[in-house]
């Protein structure tokens, strides 16, 4: 984990209540996909989590949805302001088990961290088949799927109206895909329904409001088959076999 101030080089609007922002700043402490930083907004008592959708070198990008006071304060900043940020928190996926087939299911704001999962195993198994389920409400709300596309990934839309791709849910796409292992991040209904009818193990990325964000204060604490564990500073991201529901 790592503190330290980040200027703002992008801040738009990319979908309905849906924010792209790119950082400039220290990224060594970003190790893996699945990763997230902890925002300092003044006026506000707790920082901020948000996934990271990708990094590199010099940038982090991340992208939030505009629900609450402190992500519509975020909306608001410009270019050339600064953030106090911690990065680097949480475990990452493992991409080691994706297999030749894996897919990549993404529910709303669990839709970015997809995206660097994505770009990740790609680089390092090129004819690696990535299969990619995007779950939204609506068409207004859709983002980075022509991203996922450029990246090389087969992508599979779901709505809840229908206005875009197959209509209902992400599982009702899954349950029609051959895969040798899944990663999801999302809500918890999304993820008991793809419990109840994945065909592989597979890695949960747990989304949870938190205190600190490094594991200090215990109040994102899950059961899990070996003792609690700290959605932070444990997870977020924690396997299908040691979940218990």
């Amino acid at each position: 984990m790592k503190q330290g101030i980040y200027e703002i080089l992008e801040n738009t609007r990319i979908a309905a209540n849906t924010m792209k922002m790119v950082l400039a700043g220290d990224t060594s402490a970003l190790t893996a996909p699945g990763q997230f930083v902890n925002i300092r907004l003044d006026g506000f008592f707790l920082r901020r989590p948000i996934s990271v959708c990708d990094y590199d070198a010099e940038t982090i990008t991340i992208i939030y949805k505009t629900v609450g006071a402190g992500t519509e304060a975020m909306a608001d900043m410009v270019c050339g302001q600064t953030l106090d940020l911690l990065t680097g928190l949480g475990n990452g996926y493992d991409i080691t088990k994706a297999g030749d087939a894996p897919v990549l299911i993404g529910g709303g704001v669990g839709v970015p961290p997809m995206y660097g999962l994505a770009k990740s195993i790609l680089s390092v198994n090129p004819s690696c088949r990535v299969q990619v389920v995007l779950g939204f409400n609506s068409a207004e709300e859709i983002f980075y799927a022509d991203a996922f596309r450029q990246l090389g990934a087969e992508v599979h839309i779901a709505t809840a109206d229908g206005s875009v791709g197959t209509k209902g849910f992400v599982t009702d796409v899954l349950k029609s895909l051959d895969y040798t292992y899944f990663y999801t991040c999302g809500p918890m209904p999304m993820f008991r329904a793809i419990e109840s009818m994945a065909a592989t193990s597979g890695q949960y990325s747990f989304e949870e409001r938190m205190g600190c964000g490094f594991g200090a204060c215990m109040g994102c604490s899950c059961k899990t088959k070996y003792g609690n564990k700290r959605i932070c500073k444990d997870g977020p991201v924690l396997e299908r076999e040691e979940i218990i529901w």
